[in-house]
């Protein structure tokens, strides 16, 4: 199993309604795709002040395996939506981490 892990952070102007509407439309997008097990959204909760530096949004997919994983990153709609996650996060692809965790044998 593939674990998608992305850490965001967003701009300050960005609503929180627009952040749930393109996790809401990831969500379709996961959803839809044959490989894709999981899809989670959220805000970072942790008690350890400081220790987020600054990525107050995630959200985690899981995959079966690498090509379920590989055929979302292409996936059209997969696209649009990563670019405008691009758009809303501050300073760009530079407020983005993602990692990618294989899980289990």
């Amino acid at each position: 199993m593939i674990r998608h892990i992305v850490l965001v952070r967003p701009r300050a102007d960005v609503a929180p309604e627009a952040w749930a509407s393109l996790m809401g439309r990831l969500d379709s997008v996961v959803d839809a795709l044959p490989g894709a097990m999981t899809f989670r959204s959220g805000s970072n909760v942790s008690p350890e002040a400081g220790m987020g530096k600054g990525y107050s949004e995630a959200f985690v997919v899981d995959f079966h395996d690498a090509a379920a994983r590989d055929a979302y990153l292409v996936d059209p709609e997969h696209v649009r939506i990563g670019e405008r996650l691009v758009q809303m996060a501050q300073d760009g692809p530079e407020g983005i981490v993602v990692v990618d965790l294989e899980i289990g044998s």
